[in-house]
């Protein structure tokens, strides 16, 4: 069977987690392949709202294998204590699988990661705080510490008075930081490795096996396209090292790239941004505080960050980026999240094109950030006022939201396969089952 990509369209917040926990029924592994945990899902089911950081969102299935791969770096104590609240809520955990080639978060990296930002000044580029970025730096430089070393008890001790030796005098010398203890540091992340160790194996393997065996795999994204370091608008993009596309997810994992034959693209039915960078069609207005608040959309719908609770900057639909980030995951089909939201509004607007240097420009240009004059064309639609969150199907839906999310469709290149009208599970519009035929 082939692998999905499930891929944020956007600049991540898309509702990734909402979709993966819909379709994850569907498959037996379910695989998170990227980022760390400054990148967050949001959940809701039977038992209650659940926010992830690490886990796959399949975690809520007890009859699937969800895996940690290869391509995340893990924050051993984040990671322990959301393990912890998901088994006190109820949820089991025993099918969890921890990848020993995962990179692991080391206390020296959230210093650095707040100490670069600071003196980055005026030029910071707005991170979670989380040290991911610089796990990741670590990785690429080849001074990381790997999940395999740290629960090699014989090994451990080493490897870590080697990189805080090298760590320290970087604190020390450029940041005019207090140096980190290595006792400490070793008796904190032996004691977690010792609770992690259960967890760990070669999970390349275990995906391998999965897809020679003719499973469905899934592989869960984390974080949006347009953050993604090569192809995001750079330099107010993520770390994360595979890629925040659907060519990263093979990488991330362990797995060939034949073995993804879909790429499902989650984009959202208007546009947010959390942290810097550009956004050319963000709003200022009460339509911009109306989207953030949820919108004509049910309770619970409000627009801040899962990770760090941080208002996001909303905006209309931006069909440029839209269409760029679908041909960039070769995208087959769409999940369109939050239609509900924008319940209650006379009209809505897309982004059709852009007008750059009085041209007019229908693709991304590379110096996004820096061009201050790239002022959205919108095409204005009808707006509707009826409740949507409990339609089933697409026929049922106002007229004037079909309209807008067939135009959507357009833009974006791919068929809209189902439709969020609310958070809850059962709350989606489902035009094709793409793991089956036509519903």
């Amino acid at each position: 069977m082939p692998a999905v990509v499930i891929i944020g369209g956007q600049w991540g917040d898309e509702g990734k987690g909402r979709v993966v926990d819909f379709h994850a029924r569907y498959c037996s592994l379910i695989a998170r392949y990227s980022a760390g945990t400054n990148a967050g899902h949001t959940v809701i089911n039977d038992l209650g709202k659940f926010a992830l950081h690490l886990v796959p969102a399949g975690i809520f299935y007890g009859d699937k294998t969800c895996l940690i791969g290869n391509g995340v770096v893990i924050d051993p104590d984040k990671l322990l204590k959301e393990i912890a609240m998901l088994s006190e809520r109820g949820v089991d955990t025993s099918n969890l699988l921890i990848s020993d080639r995962a990179h692991v978060i080391m206390p020296w990296h959230q210093v650095i990661d707040s100490a670069d930002e600071e003196l980055r000044g005026s030029q910071a580029i707005g991170t979670t705080g989380t040290g991911t970025g610089p796990a990741f730096h670590d990785k690429v430089s080849r001074i990381g510490i790997r999940v395999a070393d740290l629960i090699n008890k014989d090994k451990f001790p080493e490897r870590l008075e080697e990189v805080l030796n090298y760590k320290n005098k970087v604190i020390e010398k450029l940041y005019d930081r207090e140096s980190l203890n290595f006792t400490s540091i070793l008796e904190q992340y032996s004691a977690l490795a010792d609770r992690l160790r259960p967890y760990v194996t070669d999970t390349t393997s275990v995906v391998q096996e999965s897809h020679e065996r003719g499973e469905m795999i899934l592989l869960e994204g984390a974080q949006g396209s347009l953050l993604d370091l090569d192809s995001g608008t750079y330099p107010y993009v993520t770390s994360s090292v595979p890629a925040s596309v659907a060519a990263g997810a093979a990488i991330g994992i362990g797995l060939g790239p034949t073995a993804i034959e879909r790429v499902v693209g989650v984009y959202k039915a208007y546009q947010t941004r959390v942290g810097y960078g550009a956004m050319p069609t963000e709003l200022f207005d009460e339509n911009a505080e109306k989207l953030r608040e949820g919108g004509g959309g049910v309770a619970g719908t409000s627009e801040y960050g899962t990770t760090t609770g941080r208002a996001r900057r909303c905006g209309w639909f931006d069909g440029v980026l839209a269409g760029y980030t679908s041909r960039l995951n070769g995208v087959t089909s769409v999940a369109l999240t939050r239609l509900d939201s924008l319940t209650g509004f006379s009209s809505v607007k897309i982004c059709v094109a852009y007008e750059l240097n009085g041209k007019r420009v229908t693709a991304l240009p590379a110096e996004v950030n820096e061009a201050s004059n790239l002022v959205p064309i919108y095409e204005e639609m009808p707006g509707w006022s009826e409740d949507v969150s409990s339609v089933r199907n697409i026929n049922d839906l106002p007229r004037e939201a079909i309209q807008y999310v067939r135009r959507i469709e357009q833009l974006v290149g791919a068929p809209i396969d189902m439709i969020s009208v609310g958070p809850e599970r059962d709350q989606a519009i489902v035009t094709r089952d793409i793991f089956g035929g036509n519903l």
